[in-house]
């Protein structure tokens, strides 16, 4: 069974930038698309980006594209979440996973971002 564990999330003035990493761990993952999600308080869980396996094809929602970069390390069984010039309905908890949502959540990681 995959776990996902999230982490790189913090407390970060507006126009600062974070770098979240996901890792996964008992099955490689380097077969699946991957993508961020994110859930703000009193919302649904939305993606944020995502990657192809072979990183080829990189994904974004639009209220993030030209401010965040998806990668992966397939080696080491991660996904990376770059994200610059950070505004406050950025803030959440992120998580990742496959495309379909296939892998058990993991705690996810919380993004803060003060005005």
């Amino acid at each position: 069974q995959v776990q996902l564990v999230e982490s790189g999330g913090g407390l970060v003035q507006a126009g600062g930038s974070l770098r979240l990493s996901c890792a996964a761990s008992g099955r490689t993952f380097s077969t699946y698309t991957m993508y961020w999600f994110r859930e703000a308080p009193g919302k649904e869980r939305a993606f944020v980006a995502g990657i192809t396996w072979s990183t080829s094809g990189t994904y974004y929602a639009d209220s993030v594209k030209g401010r965040f970069t998806i990668s992966r390390d397939n080696a080491k069984n991660t996904v990376y979440l770059q994200m610059n010039s950070l505004q406050p309905e950025d803030a959440g908890v992120y998580y990742c996973n496959t495309d379909r949502q296939e892998f058990t959540w993991g705690q996810g990681t919380q993004v803060t971002v003060s005005s």
